[in-house]
């Protein structure tokens, strides 16, 4: 490795907690141990030789943190950028993600909801709630997951139903209007059937306004809800019912101009923004006249999960289908004419099928081994109104998509002495992917820039994973892997003006090569690190290319042969006294292009890969009894390194780095005594930070950012029966 790169990372395992109904038990200082089950096994975090951060359900609620763009504050390595602010978060762990703002492709960083995989980027965008926890796994996955990864997984874990009658309800107010809500009821309905519901929304919240007409935009109007149904078909057959609705009718985020453009100067106010409808742009896409930008997005699905206790292995069977229905007016060049407006029209379709068999029992030799199939279709419009920028009438991109995916897995350790512990997993995964009837024309006559068109992309990839494992001693671990991750190629879709932009850009694949420990020092002092070294073949990255009709840069994916990320992590959680947690985490990465030509900027072989380098956050938690009332106050805060943007290759007049920026938050809670109810006030970003997520342009000469949430105070309410 060229650097050593050290980071520290916030134990996100534990907190100090505080149950409505009981109170605080502060008689112990030791750590918890989280039990996990990223390796499709529960055991104890500390125990698996892999860099993973954990956050509780309570943590997620007491931060605040409603959507996964907000775990970027919360986990290390982690940054998840939205595109142009909008509906389509853009994932990057470890410096490994990918730029799109299409729906059409999948994501370096796996996502999954109870075990099912979310292979669109878009279909994240819904609220959490009633979560028990949320794993964030670092480095490629795939020999003990349904889709190969080259960034890493994230695997969110709904609470389940309880054997005991279980109910709840937290209802909030904060500023800019902002009112939320959430519910749930669990219990049994016999001895072997139990059932959960649960609910969630979070309405107004609108921060910014119109820099002219002083209109309000960024109110949320989103809820979403699920049930499951649990049955102990026998004492080894468990079967899990779970179905989930969501729509989201919010505001879009609307973007400001960080730079001037032509007569309009920049905001000095973040918060200011501006947006226009074309009538003719309302006429094509069936959007009401006067309306601002928004979303009317739909997503329901259903998943049976069937566990099978067959006394010396385990059968597991994840049989799901998901819908995601997304109308979408987005505004891109900020101001009130119709430079750059977009609008989509998608649905999509997900079936999947996973089955594992496992051994069931610890012993010396464990294995898992499990296959893979997904169908997905994807019928989708994207409209562009570039009527007042470059005088042409709507345009629309059409288009279906199929892709179908089937692999075979499996992983196995063995325990090659008392503690020391080989691990090999392999994977080996078909795709074809198919874009059918693509065209790209004026919406309202027959001219086409592009005119029907097919392509297709048949991939065939071995992925796999090598480690050792050697348990120094009972509160130690030190680890080894080499593993091999693959990424899915596909199709540069939006905006097609030219047959050469539909070439299909080609699978990635990362070597990771990564060693750690992980330790607890004392029963109250945990220190875990990690330090790896990447080598990328054909990372995709977004390139451009002259569109010959309007003379400007449009994008496409190319892959860029040869490149390497650097970095390392280390993770610290202490708790020093009765009821008091402290924990930091600090990350740092760096990359280059190993091999890289860029056709508009030419060689960028030696020159550094475009992600912020250095991660850095903690928080403390302290939980303390007063006159029979107990109170926790809870502090965290992050910070976020410059992102350099490659933009600025493009337009070298202006500054498209993302500045770097802290954000601080403070929350308190009261439980009165033998009380099922509670109250906490909290202050997010304390200081009023000014920090953008992004900064973009959707055609040259058009200098946009989308600012980060302004300071917000709030209070809550909790009652439990």
């Amino acid at each position: 490795m060229k650097r050593l790169v050290i980071a520290v990372s916030i134990g996100l395992i534990g907190t100090v907690d505080f149950p409505l109904a009981v109170a605080a038990d502060v008689s112990t200082v030791s750590l918890e141990q989280v039990v996990v089950t990223a390796q499709r096994r529960e055991e104890s975090a500390q125990k698996v030789g892999v860099a993973i951060s954990v956050l509780s359900g309570d943590e997620l609620a007491e931060r605040g943190v409603r959507n996964v763009n907000q775990l970027q504050d919360q986990v290390p390595s982690l940054e998840v950028e939205p595109a142009f602010g909008g509906g389509q978060p853009q994932f990057r762990i470890r410096g490994v993600g990918f730029q799109d703002y299409a729906s059409n492709n999948s994501s370096t960083v796996g996502i999954y909801v109870d075990e099912v995989a979310y292979p669109l980027p878009v279909q994240t965008q819904g609220l959490l709630f009633d979560l028990d926890r949320v794993e964030v796994l670092r480095g490629p996955q795939g020999t003990l997951y349904g889709r190969n990864t080259t960034g890493g997984a994230i695997n969110f874990l709904s609470r389940r139903p309880t054997n005991t009658f279980e109910s709840g309800v937290t209802v909030g107010y904060g500023s800019y209007n902002e009112k939320t809500l959430e519910a749930y009821l669990s219990g049994p309905f016999s001895e072997a059937l139990r059932g959960r519901f649960s609910f969630a929304t979070q309405q107004g919240g609108g921060w910014q306004h119109n820099r002219v007409t002083g209109e309000t935009l960024g109110d949320k109007d989103i809820s979403a809800l699920r049930g499951q149904l649990e049955l102990d078909a026998t004492r080894d057959l468990k079967i899990n019912l779970n179905a989930h609705y969501g729509q989201d009718k919010s505001d879009s985020q609307g973007l400001y101009l960080f730079a001037a453009h032509g007569a309009q100067p920049a905001d000095s106010d973040h918060k200011a923004t501006g947006w226009g409808l074309n009538p003719t742009f309302a006429r094509d896409t069936g959007i009401a006249a006067g309306s601002k930008p928004s979303r009317d997005n739909q997503s329901d699905g259903v998943a049976l999960t069937v566990n099978w206790d067959l006394d010396a292995v385990k059968l597991s069977s994840i049989t799901s289908n998901e819908n995601f229905r997304r109308r979408e007016f987005s505004d891109w060049d900020g101001t009130s004419q119709a430079q750059a407006d977009t609008y989509w029209h998608s649905d999509a379709r997900i079936f999947s099928q996973e089955l594992r068999l496992a051994s069931n029992k610890p012993a010396r030799f464990n294995w898992l081994g499990g296959l893979y199939y997904a169908k997905e279709k994807l019928d989708e419009k994207f409209y562009s109104d570039f009527s007042q920028s470059l005088s042409l009438p709507t345009v629309l991109t059409q288009y279906s998509q199929e892709a179908e995916t089937k692999s075979v897995f499996g992983q196995v350790d063995y325990l090659l002495a008392d503690r020391l512990k080989v691990i090999a997993g392999l994977r080996h995964e078909k795709e074809n992917r198919e874009l059918q009837n693509l065209t790209t024309r004026f919406a309202a006559s027959p001219v086409f820039f592009v005119p029907l068109s097919n392509r297709s992309l048949d991939t065939e990839a071995t992925s796999g994973k090598l480690g050792l494992e050697y348990q120094w001693t009972n509160s130690s671990l030190i680890y080894g892997t080499i593993s091999r991750g693959v990424k899915s190629g596909g199709f540069t879709a939006y905006n097609t003006t030219s047959l050469a932009q539909l070439t299909p850009f080609l699978p990635e694949t990362l070597w990771s090569y990564e060693t750690g420990f992980k330790s607890d020092l004392s029963s109250s002092l945990r220190l875990n690190g990690s330090l790896f070294h990447y080598d990328y073949h054909n990372q995709q990255v977004l390139g451009a290319v002259l569109d010959p009709i309007s003379g400007t840069f449009i994008g496409k994916i190319v892959n860029a042969p040869k490149s390497e990320i650097n970095g390392a992590e280390l993770e610290l959680e202490w708790r020093p006294l009765n009821g008091l947690k402290i924990t930091q985490a600090l990350g740092y990465k760096e990359g280059h292009f190993k091999e890289y030509h860029s056709n508009l900027v030419g060689d960028q072989s030696g020159h550094p890969l475009f992600f912020p380098k250095l991660s850095y956050g903690g928080s403390a938690t302290y939980g303390w009894g007063a006159k029979d009332y107990h109170f926790k106050l809870q502090g965290d805060y992050s910070y976020h390194d410059t992102y350099k943007s490659w933009l600025n290759d493009l337009d070298p007049s202006t500054n498209y780095d993302v500045k770097s920026y802290w954000l601080a938050n403070a929350r308190l809670e009261v439980l009165p005594p033998d009380s099922r109810w509670s109250v906490a006030a909290y202050v997010r970003n304390i200081f009023d930070q000014k920090y953008d997520l992004t900064r973009n342009f959707f055609l040259p000469g058009l200098p946009v950012a989308a600012a980060g949430q302004p300071r917000t105070v709030g209070v809550q309410l909790s009652v439990v029966y």
